[in-house]
């Protein structure tokens, strides 16, 4: 399963990147969750920008899936093509959180930078 979901992941990064909906910012495929019997796929991904960039990108990745579907059949040969559904994924945002946090925490950290 962990070949799967690298080969899907490898697959959307690129087809997302070639999408033509403007709604759709810059987006890192950042993982993705296929279930054993194929039917299901949920990918994981990061959204730069505000709140509200991060809704319209999930949206227009949700009305392309099929597109996104097509582009997962054409380049791998699977048994069964999962049905894709896009989920943020906040662990990138909370790494940064953390390191800033971590940066104020530390001893030699000046706030005037």
């Amino acid at each position: 399963m962990r070949r799967v979901n690298e080969a899907l992941r490898e697959v959307l990064s690129e087809e997302i990147g070639a999408l033509k909906d403007p709604r759709i910012g810059f987006v890192t495929v950042t993982g993705v969750e296929t279930s054993p019997d194929l039917r299901q796929a949920t990918v994981f991904v990061s959204v730069l920008g505000s709140e509200r960039k991060r809704k319209a990108s999930l949206a227009g990745l949700n009305s392309s899936h099929g597109v996104l579907q097509a582009a997962v059949n054409r380049e791998l040969r699977l048994k069964r093509t999962p049905q894709l559904s896009f989920q943020y994924d906040p662990t990138i945002e909370r790494g940064v959180r953390l390191s800033r946090l971590i940066d104020e925490l530390s001893p030699d950290h000046d706030p005037k930078r």
